[in-house]
């Protein structure tokens, strides 16, 4: 026997139970916008182009790029078409960029802990060190919005042995770490359930753009093609979830929007077949179906 995880047990697709999202849909979307800081000179970041000895000054300012101007365009693109989000915050946001989780609470988008920093992995901290990082996180958050975030995604989507349980000591009750399936599942926990909802990791700028190298036209329409996919998949009556990843100092810069733009025209055009969301409604609409609807339940 394989060594395994122990949080869930295989749920063959055919014999899942049918439910609908709100609106008779069988398709929920939501966006998954990053707002991440990283530290100047040391740590971990994504890369435009292979990275000197630090301080990397072009990735770093790259980087920070999406917090100084394509998140601000990016939100802009949202309120062209009435979109709510998710913000996966690092919350060293609240100390660098304040202006910026503020335009997103405006806005009445849901925030979720995104770690403190993406500089860090928390999958290599000693239990107690992980224990006290999400902590901090969530006590950002829960000072500035008045409320506690409900959903994580870890940095980087690193997780230990134990970073479940932590979550759900910690109050947290869905997780976007675990990409395992199209529709939401419960996972077992030292602290009870948690529902890990789905979050990209094909439809999603760092691994597309970032990794393979993907030009923005191709990465909107790899949108619209998962998107009218799904739509066809659905009329077999089981319900999905599409994430869609953003992260502002990818998708914010100009030559990228544009082709975004086109992607989510695309999709605001089907308001009414689709329920647009955010992960935290998914959450909301869970906890209102029968008892054993959902996988692992």
């Amino acid at each position: 026997m394989l060594p395994t995880h122990g949080r869930y047990d295989y749920h063959p697709w055919p014999t899942r139970r049918a439910y609908a999202w709100p609106g008779d849909a069988r398709l929920a979307v939501y966006l998954g916008v990053n707002l991440e800081h990283f530290a100047f000179g040391e740590g971990l970041g994504a890369e435009l182009a292979p990275g000197g000895p630090h301080p990397d000054v072009l990735n770093f300012a790259w980087r920070d790029y999406g917090n100084r101007v394509g998140a601000w365009r990016l939100i802009e693109l949202l309120d062209e078409f009435a979109l709510p989000a998710t913000v996966l915050l690092n919350s060293a946001m609240y100390d660098y960029a304040p202006a910026l989780v503020a335009a997103h609470r405006a806005r009445g988008d849901e925030i979720a802990g995104h770690g403190r920093t993406n500089s860090e992995r928390q999958s290599v901290l000693p239990e107690e060190e992980e224990r006290r990082l999400i902590a901090e996180s969530t006590a950002a958050i829960l000072r500035h919005e008045g409320r506690a975030p409900r959903g994580w995604l870890s940095p980087w989507i690193a997780e230990s042995h134990a970073t479940p349980d932590l979550l759900a000591e910690a109050g947290y009750a869905y997780t976007l770490n675990w990409c395992a399936d199209d529709a939401p599942i419960w996972m077992r926990t030292s602290s009870g359930r948690l529902l890990a909802i789905p979050y990209p990791q094909e439809i999603n700028d760092v691994p597309a753009i970032v990794a393979r190298k993907d030009a923005a036209s191709q990465f909107a329409d790899m949108i619209v093609d998962d998107f009218e996919e799904r739509l066809r998949q659905v009329r077999d009556g089981l319900p999905q979830v599409m994430g869609i990843a953003l992260h502002p100092y990818l998708v914010g810069q100009p030559h990228r929007l544009r082709p975004l733009r086109r992607a989510l025209t695309h999709l605001s055009a089907c308001r009414g077949v689709v329920w647009i969301t955010t992960a935290g409604g998914v959450l909301d609409h869970v906890a209102t179906l029968p008892p054993g609807t959902i996988p692992g339940d």
